[in-house]
């Protein structure tokens, strides 16, 4: 409970740098070379969790939201996957582990150190070239996304899966970003953590008023990563082809 209360405090650090502010995402990494079996994705995602819990509290997805990722992945069955927000790797792994063996993930992340880190842990687990990091902000005015699209193939009606994890504020306008792109296609999945904590309060709404026309959202109950006395929202959202609405679509229902 006190090293929850510590990084709560440092939240302001959080939303300006990505980092908690104490040499933690650095110390994971070597944690992980030391701890973990090289090659070996599973072993390197419990030794995550298990530093998470004994040595300091990490703000990726954590164990228990991390399976909610694992599950809307496997339904997805995506072969190209967008990830806002990379921290240490850690959703990254969880998500290569389950996605078919020819598809490609690629994660945005703003802070460089951050990327750092997550590219050690990933050469570390194997991963090869199945994920990569692209350090930058679908907000920096276009040079991301043009990176996504000659670079990673990103097109109309490509991306299957996004998973949104990074500045609140900027889970709304970055979804928009996706959508001015048309990447998104009928069935294409948008994952979102921490709806609740510290919450993205206009994202949720803007999903809520275009629900059953197009998107169809669920939203899943859970905690805050590494702890289970605060509660929090994933919010798993399918987008709709046009007319699904009327001819009762097929994705999951609201919760």
């Amino acid at each position: 409970m006190a090293k929850r209360l510590r990084m709560l405090m440092r939240m302001g650090n959080l939303t300006r740098t990505g980092q908690v502010g104490d040499g933690r995402e650095e110390a994971l990494a070597d944690y992980v070379l030391s701890h973990a079996a090289p090659g070996d994705v599973d072993d390197v995602i419990r030794v995550i969790d298990t530093y998470a819990y004994q040595q300091a509290t990490l703000i990726n997805v954590g164990d228990e939201k991390g399976l909610l990722l694992d599950a809307a992945v496997r339904r997805a069955k995506p072969r190209l996957l967008l990830e806002l927000g990379t921290y240490c790797g850690y959703s990254a792994l969880r998500m290569a582990r389950v996605m078919p063996p020819e598809a490609r993930l690629c994660s945005v992340e703003l802070n460089a150190a951050n990327a750092s880190v997550a590219q050690r842990i990933w050469d570390h687990a194997g991963l090869g070239d199945q994920v990569r990091v692209l350090h930058g902000t679908l907000g920096d005015d276009g040079r991301t996304i043009e990176r996504l699209v000659t670079e990673h193939g990103f097109g109309a009606g490509r991306l299957d899966f996004v998973f949104v994890d990074h500045i609140a504020q900027a889970y709304l306008p970055d979804l928009q970003r996706i959508l001015d792109q048309r990447w998104l296609h009928p069935g294409s999945i948008v994952l979102a953590d921490n709806m609740k904590v510290p919450g993205a309060p206009r994202y949720r709404a803007y999903l809520r008023e275009r629900e059953g026309t197009e998107w169809r959202t669920r939203e899943h109950r859970t905690h805050v990563e590494y702890q289970s006395w605060v509660k929090d929202l994933v919010l798993e959202s399918e987008y709709l082809p046009s007319g699904a609405a009327a001819s009762g679509g097929t994705g999951p229902a609201p919760a």
